[in-house]
């Protein structure tokens, strides 16, 4: 999969609406919105928006995750990962640029890697 286009960046190709649930492995090129609750693998070459509240149960692997929600798992990002000020992170995150709010809760580690993984 290819770095999508800066046209392409901002399509939602998938949404997991507030109330809505799914389990299972998610992958795919685009970018992904949750705002419901997932649970699984998900991995993307693109961006994974997580609202306020989205309840994430994943190791997360995408180009660009910003989070607002909860989240139970790693974040592996290779190009930059935002925790705004609404999110509550259990994991560990690996990225080259790391972007957090006043208000953000995390436990875990954090590995700024300025190498692409």
């Amino acid at each position: 999969m290819s770095n999508p286009s800066t046209e392409e960046e901002y399509l939602v190709n998938s949404i997991i609406g507030e109330g809505a649930e799914f389990t299972g492995e998610f992958k795919f090129p685009g970018l992904i919105r949750i705002d419901g609750k997932f649970r699984g693998v998900l991995e993307t070459t693109g961006k994974v928006l997580i609202g306020k509240s989205g309840i994430v149960d994943t190791d997360i692997k995408a180009r660009v995750v910003v989070a607002g929600g909860e989240i139970r798992g790693n974040i592996y990002a290779t190009e930059r990962v935002t925790l705004l000020s609404s999110c509550r992170l259990e994991g560990d995150i690996v990225t080259p640029r790391l972007i957090v709010e006043e208000g953000v809760v995390f436990h875990g580690k954090c590995t700024i890697n300025p190498t692409r993984h």
